[in-house]
């Protein structure tokens, strides 16, 4: 099995920090748009889609700004973030996903990601 590596995608939205941090680090924001159903307890949420579940846990977040998550099965420097920026030229809100992938999987991911934030962009109004 090869070596996964860092990719990062950006995502311009219209919406403040504020609400889109609710989106990405709440069981109620994340249900909206990322899982089917999402519990949280004890710094781990619990994703479940078509009936399995994956664990998560929290490993930093600052509010308004980023959630970094680690997957329990994942190996430990692997993990998946949600970072908000805002544009020092244009003053708009970025939303930025770092994950890991194989190098020959990170376009399929990267699609994944894109219908995701899709539908989370629909959930805000954007």
């Amino acid at each position: 099995m090869s070596k996964k590596v860092q990719y990062e995608l950006e995502y311009p939205v219209r919406c403040s920090p504020s609400i889109l941090y609710e989106f990405l680090s709440t069981p109620a924001g994340l249900q909206e748009w990322f899982a089917d159903k999402v519990d949280y307890r004890d710094s781990v949420f619990s994703f479940s889609w078509n009936g399995s579940t994956e664990e998560a846990e929290v490993l930093e977040q600052e509010e308004d700004e980023f959630i970094r998550l680690h997957w329990k099965h994942a190996p430990k420097e692997e993990f998946f973030e949600f970072r908000i920026q805002i544009s020092e030229v244009t003053n708009e809100t970025i939303l930025i996903v770092k994950d890991f992938a194989e190098k020959k999987e990170i376009a399929d991911q990267s699609q994944l990601w894109d219908y995701q934030v899709k539908d989370l962009f629909h959930r805000i109004g954007n």
